[in-house]
């Protein structure tokens, strides 16, 4: 399953991880913690703090919750590709179900009707990758993380990129953050 989520999104880091903390020593430590515990490297892994929420910069918040400005673009278009060929080939069968059955709207004009049908599932595929796109998982995450910024608490997030850095990444902060949010 894995393996067909990567070909279908263009990022490396499928999943993140963020842990929430009051104190920056406690924060610091962490870091350094997932860093030896989980096998990331350096850029894998961000500390943020409040001066991060009120930057005039939002780039620098951006960057760290997102480092993949590229490979969201090649998620976007894979996806809309991917999606949107699944849903004209999903209206070819239900236009070829119906043909077979001698379906009587079908039947008086077959052009239109696969037109309409391979059209509608073409369309529906593409807002299917659209929703994709969006990734409202990681929308959540950044809203919570920067609300958290903005009360003067610390945040590490870690950008794992296989189930065993997520997993060993969420072990090391499930011990030591107030807090754990994790992406899907």
């Amino acid at each position: 399953m894995g393996y067909l989520l990567q070909g279908l999104f263009g990022e490396r880091s499928l999943t993140k991880v963020a842990g929430l903390f009051n104190q920056r020593s406690q924060a610091e430590n962490t870091m350094a913690q997932v860093l030896r515990t989980a096998g990331l490297q350096a850029g894998q892994v961000r500390l943020l703090g409040p001066q991060h929420a009120h930057a005039p910069r939002r780039e620098i918040f951006s960057r760290s919750m997102e480092p993949e400005p590229t490979g969201m673009a090649r998620t976007f278009f894979q996806s809309h590709i991917v999606f949107g060929a699944a849903g004209g080939v999903l209206g070819l069968g239900v236009f070829a179900w119906f043909f077979r059955a001698a379906h009587p709207m079908i039947l008086s004009s077959p052009l239109l009707s696969f037109i309409a049908l391979v059209g509608f599932g073409t369309t529906f595929g593409m807002l299917l990758a659209g929703l994709l796109s969006l990734r409202p998982d990681h929308i959540r995450m950044i809203t919570h993380v920067r609300s958290a910024l903005r009360h003067n608490h610390w945040a590490v997030v870690a950008h794992p990129v296989d189930p065993a850095q997520t997993e060993k990444v969420k072990a090391v902060l499930e011990r030591e953050a107030s807090e754990v949010l994790t992406t899907l």
